[in-house]
This record gives structure tokens, C-alpha cells and sequence, in this order.
């Protein structure tokens, strides 16, 4: 198994990214070596978790396993291990080609984001590159930031004795747009230039946000959105549920001759559940254009978000004036 690595001096996570092309007919057979593996590596000091990605739609039958340890020390003593060995030795026919990895150290965890696509991309970065390299990155980074749907990059530097290639892991909000740039123009332009800086890429598709297992910390999703449209998003939804609970739930209560504190307490528990895992999700993906802060940097699209907003507020008012026969 060829391997690559990079990592963030200041962190102590420790994690393996490992691709493979499983023959066709074999996902099965593959997937229950995959099982003893994970099962092995989980008896090894400082493992922390592992998740098993199957083939994006579309792509060849690349399956991807991500593998957390605490410390490098703790990853390396588990890469290395003869048990290891065995396991990859037993698997020898289930492969078109070798397996590869990425083993990047860093990265904070963060919240995983719904129907996410991650990139994985190795760059051999040619030596004494590494300053035109760092600046060509940064440069991609500033483009990638304006392109629809992006959510955030890491970039880990290589492991001194143990692996040279840099990685960078970037998220897209779904397959379509993490294609989309990487088919785009602006993109080969990038990689026309970044060519001088380094003599090969290789880019990997997750069909995941990797759970996260990466915090995606130099994107969009970096800073929350102002208060002020935080709380314009909450009361978006949140009128409307409270509205149409008194008009059923609340009736029904007051019908059973319900006290009125514990029908409040009960339509409270309804309403914080519907926002909590229905409305403000939906209002979130609806309102990103305006919510998310890269997203949001025109005034145009800021007056388009307030001008939505003022708009959903006047028609739930006038269709609840409406429904209760109160509209004047």
C-alpha cells in the first residue's frame, strides 16, 4: 500500500484516509474484510473511530475508509503492525490496483454537515516549491470561496520521515457543485499555474462530509451568521408553528379542559422539536444565500434576504388573518 501524508505541527490527531478500487462482484467480500479491519484497528492504543465510505455514484468502485487515531505515534504503531500486514495480505485479490492513503495530522472535529460531498486531493509538491505552493493555495482557496456551494478547506503539510505529499480536504454542499468546480475553467486556469509548484495531483470524491472528522476551517461555514438574521430566521419559522399549533393542537387541549400551563408546556415541546428538526433546517438551506456570511457579500444580496424575509412575514400574517377571520 502506497502512502502519503501531511499534518498541522500544532494538533495531535492523527488520521489515515485510504482509498481502494474493489474488483467488481466483491463489495460483499470486501466489505466484511473491511469489518475485521476496523474491528482490529480498534484494539490498537488511541484509536478514536473509523467510518467506511462506499463508491460515489458515477465514479469507478473506489471505496474509501477514514481512520482516527489520538496521536501520530499511536496511527504509525497501527500502520505498521503485522496485524495490519495480515489483513492486507488477505486482501490481496480484492483489488484492482493497491490501495492509497493520506495520513494527515490535525484537524478539529466538527459537526457534520447533511448530504456534504468531500474532495480529497494529494499534490507532490516539487522541493524548494513549497513558499509558491503555499501562495498558489491561497490564491485557490479566495476562488473556491466564491464558488457555489463551497464549505470550507483544510490543508496539512507533509510528515517529516514519513510521508511527502501536501493534502488538501475541501467540502462541497452537494456532488454537483464539488463537480462543477472542479470541472470549471477557473479551476484549470489554477492548475495550469500550480503546475510549476508541483509535478502531480491526485483527487479523490467522497460521497460524505466525513462526519465531521475535519473542522473545514477556512470556508464559509467559519463565522455564524450576524444575530440580527438569526433572529429574523427563527421568527420565519417560528410563528407560523406557534400559530398553527393554537389553532390545532391548542384548540384540542383546551377541548380536554387541558390546564392552560401544561398545554403550554406541551405545544412548547411541539414547537422547539418542529424547529429544531424540521422548519429551521429547511429555513437555513432556503435562506443560505443570505444567511451564510461568504455567501452574502453584495448589498444586493443582502436587501434580497430582507426583502424575502419582509415578504414571508406579510403573507403568513395576512393567510393566519385569514384562516381566524380577523384581517381587516
Amino acid at each position: 500500500m502506497s502512502s502519503r501524508a501531511s499534518r498541522d505541527p500544532t494538533a495531535l490527531n492523527a488520521t489515515v484516509v485510504t482509498s481502494q478500487k474493489v474488483r467488481e462482484g466483491r463489495a460483499d467480500e470486501y466489505q466484511r474484510w473491511q469489518d475485521r479491519v476496523n474491528r482490529a484497528a480498534g484494539e490498537f492504543k488511541g484509536f478514536v473511530g473509523a467510518e467506511v465510505f462506499p463508491p460515489v455514484a458515477g465514479e469507478a468502485n473506489e471505496w474509501v475508509a477514514v481512520f482516527r487515531f489520538s496521536a501520530m505515534d499511536y496511527l504509525t504503531a497501527w500502520l505498521n503492525s503485522d496485524r495490519r500486514q495480515e489483513l492486507l495480505d488477505e486482501a490481496h485479490g480484492l483489488f484492482e490496483s493497491p490501495p492509497t492513503q493520506e495520513v494527515l495530522q490535525g484537524g478539529t472535529p466538527a459537526q457534520p454537515a447533511q448530504e456534504a460531498v468531500t474532495a480529497v486531493i494529494s499534490h507532490e509538491v516539487k522541493p524548494g516549491c513549497e513558499d509558491g505552493f503555499l501562495s498558489w493555495q491561497q490564491k485557490t482557496l479566495k476562488e473556491q470561496e466564491k464558488a457555489p456551494g463551497f464549505m470550507g478547506s483544510e490543508l496539512f503539510e507533509p510528515v517529516a520521515g514519513v510521508q511527502d505529499n501536501w493534502v488538501v480536504v475541501f467540502r462541497f454542499e452537494s456532488r454537483a457543485y464539488l463537480d462543477d468546480w472542479l470541472t470549471s475553467d477557473v479551476r484549470s486556469k489554477l492548475l495550469e499555474e500550480g503546475s510549476k509548484y508541483f509535478t502531480s495531483y491526485d483527487v479523490r470524491k467522497v460521497g460524505s462530509s466525513f462526519s465531521g472528522w475535519f473542522s473545514f476551517d477556512h470556508g464559509e461555514d467559519r463565522s455564524a451568521p450576524p444575530n440580527w438574521k438569526q433572529a429574523m430566521s427563527v421568527l420565519l419559522a417560528l410563528y407560523p408553528t406557534v400559530m398553527v399549533l393554537n389553532l390545532t393542537v391548542g384548540y384540542g387541549l383546551e377541548k380536554l379542559g387541558i390546564r392552560e400551563y401544561i398545554g403550554l408546556f406541551l405545544s412548547n415541546v411541539l414547537s422547539v422539536s418542529a424547529l429544531t428538526w424540521l422548519l429551521m433546517p429547511t429555513v437555513n438551506r432556503a435562506l443560505a444565500f443570505w444567511l451564510v456570511p461568504a455567501r452574502a457579500r453584495t448589498r444586493r444580496v443582502q436587501v434580497t434576504g430582507v426583502a424575502v424575509m419582509l415578504l414571508c412575514y406579510v403573507v403568513f400574517i395576512g393567510v393566519f388573518g385569514l384562516i381566524t377571520g380577523q384581517i381587516w
